[in-house]
């Protein structure tokens, strides 16, 4: 099958992200792939407004990633929005400044919209294409829940939990106190039992008594204990907590693919990361060193995922949102 060179760039609340790639079908072969921060959540969540010097600087990298795109012959370029965008009060001055920067329409994707391709990106994996996923994308404004099987989604929701959103309502001091860290699983606790537990219990309980979940055509062992979908995470945050257990220097989409974190090891990551002043967290290998503030959230948010569902580890994949859009 032929193959043609898309490109699509994402604007999410913390970065700006861009894929480049060679399209086949669903196969999708990543040419070249970025990211820069702007957090562009920075300051929104008391005031719902986007604030001008993120939103020059989002226009910037868009601009920037269009014309790069453009450089690697990329037979089409969309640009995608996501959290903050869908919740600014002034979201049109964004749009308008990455259109004038970039001479490219914005395509602001809805919290269903971004769950359904999370979860169509990810299943771009032939590992994964078969199998029973609980798919979470934990991003800066928002995170994306997604439980389905092959072609089929059983459940999708996107929640008000990210890492820029809970920075913002929970600032640590440097370094990190330990009653914050306590204070900070309290709320993702409290969360949970009121926002996400009493829509996703009656999922998993509904899915399986419809759907009865067939064998996947995953490694063996992959299935969590306990008869539960295979937990899988996906976006920056995931991606970095390979990083951090692998100890990268840079990138690598298959050992970050083939890590394992078992709940134990998430929460050594957690309590270490936590115990650090932000100039020593961002030593860390594998943490990219503009990211050590928000990453404190990152880990503890996907701690009490695990915890709260009873799952003894956490799979990671590279692919997402940013795959499917390529597709769709």
């Amino acid at each position: 099958m032929d193959s043609v060179c898309r490109a699509v760039i994402d604007i999410g609340t913390n970065s700006v992200k861009v894929l480049v790639a060679e399209v086949a079908g669903r196969e999708v072969r990543p040419v070249w792939e970025q990211s820069h921060q702007t957090r562009l959540g920075q300051g929104f969540y008391d005031t719902q407004r986007l604030q001008p010097g993120p939103i020059a600087e989002t226009a910037a990298a868009a601009a920037d990633f269009a014309r790069r795109a453009g450089a690697l012959r990329a037979a089409s370029i969309r640009i995608i929005a996501t959290s903050a965008a869908r919740e600014a009060v002034n979201a049109p001055e964004l749009l308008a400044a990455v259109e004038q920067a970039s001479g490219l329409p914005v395509q602001v994707i809805s919290g269903d919209q971004e769950a359904d391709w999370t979860f169509q990106g990810a299943t771009t994996d032939p590992a994964l294409a078969a199998s029973r996923l609980l798919l979470l994308d934990v991003g800066g404004g928002s995170t994306e829940c997604v439980l389905g099987q092959g072609t089929g989604i059983f459940f999708r929701a996107s929640f008000p939990l990210g890492t820029v959103r809970l920075l913002e309502k929970l600032p640590p001091s440097d370094p990190p106190e330990p009653e914050q860290l306590a204070a900070c699983r309290v709320w993702l606790d409290e969360f949970f039992g009121n926002e996400i537990e009493p829509k996703l219990r009656p999922a998993l309980a509904e899915a399986e008594t419809r759907f009865p979940w067939r064998s996947g055509a995953g490694e063996a062992g992959a299935h969590l204990p306990g008869d539960e979908p295979m937990l899988i995470a996906t976006g920056g945050t995931a991606s970095i907590l390979g990083g951090m257990e692998a100890r990268l220097e840079k990138f690598d989409r298959q050992r970050i693919e083939t890590t394992r974190l078992s709940r134990e090891r998430l929460t050594w990551h957690v309590e270490r990361l936590w115990s650090l002043a932000l100039v020593d967290r961002r030593k860390t290998v594998g943490l990219p060193p503009n990211r050590a503030d928000v990453i404190l959230m990152g880990v503890a948010i996907y701690e009490a995922w695990l915890r709260r569902l009873g799952c003894s580890q956490l799979r990671l994949t590279t692919r997402g949102l940013r795959f499917a859009a390529l597709l769709a």
